[in-house]
């Protein structure tokens, strides 16, 4: 199941963002454990945030920020420091992108998380307070910004803010490829080894088949 999966591509993004101001929003806030018995990558978008998002009749709370009118639709999601904290469950970026979000916005990540997103194909952006602070009046006022990987800025309004991404990372994101796609890339080497292998130790080969 995994194997077929395609990331995407990353480069600019547009969109509304969400604001959700609450700081240390762990793992288990944004997919709770009972979500976590799949390995399929689709389908958990319905249960991210699920106790913020719903009540206790399964129903959804009008007032929580995904809930609404164009937040629903939201690309982009501003949160507040060490977003992701908590288990190490790769399931959250799966929720977050399955609900759409291919983009976080904080001032810190759990270091987990921050990795686990590069692998899912969601942009962590690690930006100072102030600007967070400023790119939440635009999502107040439903207003776009963008966040361009290619350039490391986001733009707001006439403002523009740069962010710092590791350079393997971001040739990752903008080339679709997670650790699958990745080893898929190398194949080609790992068959010249396989035979070299068959040819000098033939016995590493075969205990392996053995086991």
């Amino acid at each position: 199941m995994l194997g077929k999966y395609r990331m995407e591509k990353f480069n600019n993004l547009k969109s509304i963002p969400s604001y959700l101001s609450l700081q240390n929003i762990d793992t288990d806030m944004i997919i709770p454990k009972q979500f976590l018995k799949t390995i399929k990558r689709t389908g958990l978008g319905k249960s991210l945030f699920y106790e913020m998002r719903y009540d206790e009749n399964g129903k959804k709370n009008p007032d929580f920020i995904l809930n609404m009118e164009p937040y629903n639709k939201s690309k982009i999601l501003l949160a507040g420091k060490n977003f992701g904290c908590g288990s190490s469950r790769e399931h959250a970026p799966w929720a977050l992108s399955d609900f759409g979000i291919k983009c976080v916005i904080s001032t810190s990540f759990a270091d987990i998380f921050y990795n686990n997103c590069f692998k899912n194909g969601i942009l962590p952006v690690k930006i100072e307070e102030k600007i967070v602070t400023e790119l939440s009046e635009y999502s107040k006022r439903k207003e776009e910004i963008e966040v361009s990987l290619d350039n490391q800025v986001v733009r707001y309004g006439n403002k523009v803010a740069k962010f710092e991404v590791d350079a393997f990372k971001k040739k990752c994101l903008m080339e679709g490829l997670d650790d699958i796609a990745l080893s898929m890339e190398k194949i080609s080497q790992i068959s010249d080894y396989e035979k070299k292998l068959h040819n000098t130790k033939p016995w590493i080969l075969n205990n392996a088949n053995k086991n």
